[in-house]
């Protein structure tokens, strides 16, 4: 009896052993096939350049294609959603970031969660906005123009990509924090609201590192200061916000997420593999160049810590000045 009770026990043993010894395997193996990358915004923008750069990373690191699939609507919910809906199997991912933790707040309706049903797996890079303004405006320092706008409220307008956009919600934290009043005016893109700021039909925008470097660097347009809470390399006499607004800090960020329920295995192989790109001293400047950025390493909870931290901070931007979607 004593025999049978010890092979029964190592044969309860090892059955429970196979489930992870099989999603070791298999974590080993993977990939074996292409990969799809969901962007949840139109080819050509920051996110979709940021995925093609780090899937041909991870491309030559693991030996298949890394499909780059651009889903765009509806803030980027659509592409979300699509990743949601995917198989948690390692083989579709999302290039997520800013705009997915807005929408968490913006959206009321949503048919997903994008804290709950995507699985963080890594940052990717945190860039900086900056705040710059028609060179008719009279102010060269953030406390000139705080001084300026609130002397004539309501005088600046400012424009965005969109209500909800990360310009949107840049400009707004700066307007709560720096007690000033500026009249929101939403363009289909950023690149609509740069050429009016040019045009001097707006005043300031809280615009993109990369489509306004050249105009700053011109002199066709003045930088006030930069949105994170470090200076820029690209624009290291600038100064940040936070010099003078204490606790405002806004950046556009980057991760990859993938379905929930992923296997952990796979997650962090993931995660090794983009990390090891974000120390690539070559794969850190292509970066850099996209506007300044930093790279983001970390573990997936460290990319969670962000997005619940992100959700939060603007969750209370959105209600306080009660933002709508478009």
């Amino acid at each position: 009896m004593k025999i049978l009770r010890r092979q029964f026990f190592h044969l309860a043993a090892g059955a429970v052993a196979l489930p992870a010894v099989s999603r070791f395997a298999s974590a080993q193996a993977y990939p074996t096939k292409p990969l799809r990358v969901v962007v949840p915004f139109a080819a050509g923008g920051g996110t979709d350049i940021v995925a093609r750069l780090m899937g041909q990373w991870l491309s030559e690191r693991l030996g298949q294609p890394f499909v780059i699939e651009n889903r765009p609507g509806a803030g980027g919910n659509i592409g979300a959603e699509t990743v949601v809906r995917a198989r948690a199997d390692g083989y579709t991912l999302l290039m997520a970031g800013s705009g997915n933790v807005i929408n968490t707040t913006l959206y009321e309706k949503l048919r997903f969660s994008f804290n709950l049903d995507i699985a963080p797996v890594a940052g990717i890079m945190r860039a900086p906005n900056v705040m710059e303004v028609h060179p008719s405006v009279p102010a060269r320092t953030v406390p000139e123009f705080i001084a300026y706008a609130k002397a004539h409220p309501g005088k600046f307008n400012y424009g965005s990509g969109g209500s909800g956009t990360g310009v949107h919600m840049a400009s707004e934290l700066f307007k709560m924090l720096a007690g000033v009043n500026m009249v929101h005016v939403p363009y289909r893109s950023v690149s609509l609201a740069l050429t009016d700021l040019l045009g001097g039909q707006l005043q300031v925008t809280f615009g993109s590192m990369p489509a306004s470097i050249e105009y700053i660097r011109a002199g066709t347009l003045r930088a006030l200061a930069v949105t994170t809470a470090t200076r820029s390399e690209a624009l290291p006499d600038v100064p940040t916000v936070s010099e003078f607004v204490p606790g405002y800090e806004a950046s556009q960020w980057y991760g990859v997420g993938a379905p929930k329920n992923t296997p952990v295995e796979i997650v962090d192989k993931l995660n090794r593999e983009i990390n090891a790109g974000l120390a690539d001293p070559k794969f850190k400047v292509r970066l850099a160049d996209l506007g300044g950025g930093t790279v983001l390493t970390g573990s997936p909870a460290d990319l969670g810590k962000l997005i619940a931290d992100e959700t939060e901070k603007w969750a209370k931007v959105i209600r306080a000045a009660n933002i709508k979607p478009d």
